[in-house]
């Protein structure tokens, strides 16, 4: 039986003939940027490669694989519509295979140089052999040379890359000096939520037939992958795309930045927009969102947290994995493997769990529950920094390599030292309760018997010589040295324990641990 992809893309097929050819990878759907905004529709081809063999490298989310399977579906028969010959192929093996013959039929390819090294290295056989040119990446808002100005040799920070590409861009810039008289307004965006303002639902989209031909697809051929297929939250076609950003801008944007930091129990979101997934495959761009961020009547907090999630550290970040080849020439910390917490069995610990569960629901969570819950007890715990990227890298729609390594590698765990951030991003019970309300349905009590605590005292202990020469460890590896023998020997118990605990896959309970 045709599917109802094919035969729609059947009914706009053009000529193929006088074309020139561009392999779009799934992860460049757009026509705003680069050769596909550069020429008539009329005098384009396009080449889209979809590869079961890719989609089992790894367990990734089945919402992953839908969200990525259904936009590049959609893209192909958008192109279509408005005149560019378009050819889809199905091949179960690496990329550079489905392409050769192809090259070989209709003329050497040209492709905007991928953004994830996997697909670099994959196709590196035919841009050796000349049948694959390689085009600049359009969708970056940065260069290489403003990296290696502001940041020079390592260790290379995000505030100089920052301040460099403002200032180049004149974004938020006024008379040579930042809106608001400083580049970061950081400090502003630390409110806790407290249930007010409400928090937006987040928009729904009705599936078409190719969208729900899509999730049987993934049902069928990668059912025993994690996680559920929610389609009413995958934006798919371009017109979801604009429909998020529309919701995004005129429901999250205004309060974004105060709550910036805030993580909820009853709000997996908040304010967050959720337009990474988006802007990673450039359903949306990034130059375009944020001129629609700077034209928005939006305080200066939300608009500039928004700036610098986009223009800094999006930006920051792929340059580093460009710099250390994926952290392949980085030593990293080895770890205890991944508990099955981190999979979805019960940890006991309301905060990890409510997190985790929030992950194979939706393949989403905002970057602070990433950061300051997933990695944060992932880092106490001394778990193998790899695994939980990798972690990363299966279970979330917006992951790819150049995203997840070094947001987690260098920043989550720590694990390339001072590399790209000057701190570890490790805290006790105290800041989950203070900016979360996991805690008030947790049989720990965050000011009694927390073990989170103690894995942060822990933590400090076991690593203060590594850390004894970074001036911002300075007071709380002071105050580690400060606990008394008693002390420490309990946190180190409930280290133990909880580790062990969690090995086992048993759930944690205040009566199975060493006592205070």
């Amino acid at each position: 039986m045709t599917s109802a992809f094919r035969a729609r893309l059947a009914e706009l097929g053009t000529e193929e003939s006088g074309r020139r050819w561009l392999y779009v990878p799934y992860d460049q759907l757009t026509d705003a940027v680069g050769p596909l905004a550069e020429a008539p529709a009329e005098e384009l081809g396009i080449v889209l490669v979809e590869s079961p063999w890719k989609a089992a490298q790894r367990p990734y989310h089945k919402q992953k694989l839908a969200f990525v399977l259904a936009n590049l579906r959609h893209f192909a028969l958008e192109q279509a519509a408005r005149g560019v010959a378009v050819r889809h192929v199905v091949h179960d093996g690496p990329y550079h295979e489905a392409l050769a013959p192809l090259a070989a039929e209709l003329g050497p390819l040209r492709v905007m140089e991928p953004a994830e090294r996997e697909l670099r290295e994959d196709l590196a056989p035919l841009v050796e052999s000349g049948a694959l040119e390689v085009l600049p990446h359009a969708g970056w808002l940065t260069r290489e040379e403003q990296f290696q100005q502001a940041c020079g040799e390592p260790p290379w920070r995000m505030d100089a890359f920052y301040r460099r590409v403002r200032k180049d861009s004149g974004i938020l810039m006024e008379g040579g000096k930042p809106a608001g008289g400083k580049f970061s307004h950081d400090a502003d965006n630390r409110k806790p939520w407290k249930g007010e303002p409400p928090a937006p639902e987040p928009p729904r989209f009705t599936p078409d037939a190719i969208t729900r031909e899509v999730a049987g697809l993934v049902e069928t051929r990668f059912g025993e992958h994690p996680g559920d297929i929610d389609l009413a939250a995958l934006p798919a076609t371009h017109e979801d795309a604009e429909a998020l950003w529309a919701w995004a801008l005129r429901e999250c944007m205004p309060h974004f930045g105060p709550y910036e930091d805030a993580i909820s129990t009853r709000s997996s979101g908040l304010f967050h927009t959720r337009t990474a997934p988006l802007l990673n495959v450039l359903r949306l761009t990034p130059a375009r969102v944020l001129v629609d961020v700077l034209d928005a009547d939006l305080p200066l907090n939300s608009r500039e947290g928004f700036v610098r999630q986009v223009l800094g550290w999006r930006e920051f970040v792929r340059h580093v994995h460009r710099e250390t080849d994926g952290f392949r020439d980085i030593p990293l910390r080895e770890g205890h493997p991944l508990p099955d917490a981190w999979w979805g069995r019960p940890s006991g610990m309301a905060c990890l769990d409510h997190a985790v569960a929030d992950v194979w629901r939706e393949a989403w969570s905002h970057h602070i529950v990433r950061l300051m819950v997933l990695s944060n007890l992932a880092t106490l715990l001394d778990l193998s920094p790899r695994a939980l990227t990798d972690w990363f890298w299966v279970a979330y729609v917006d992951a790819y390599d150049w995203v997840v390594e070094p947001n987690v590698l260098g920043m989550g765990t720590f694990a390339a030292g001072e590399l790209m951030s000057t701190k570890p991003y490790v805290s006790g019970a105290a800041y989950l309760d203070r900016m979360g309300d996991a805690c008030a349905d947790c049989v720990f009590d965050p000011k009694k018997n927390c073990p989170v605590t103690p894995l942060y005292w822990a933590f400090l202990a076991r690593h203060a010589e590594s850390l004894a020469g970074n001036p911002r460890m300075t007071l709380p590896l002071r105050n580690v040295a400060k606990r008394s023998a008693e002390k420490r020997a309990y946190d180190a118990a409930i280290f133990d324990a909880v580790l062990e605990g969690l090995a086992r896959g048993e759930v944690l309970h205040p009566d199975r641990l060493p006592p205070n």
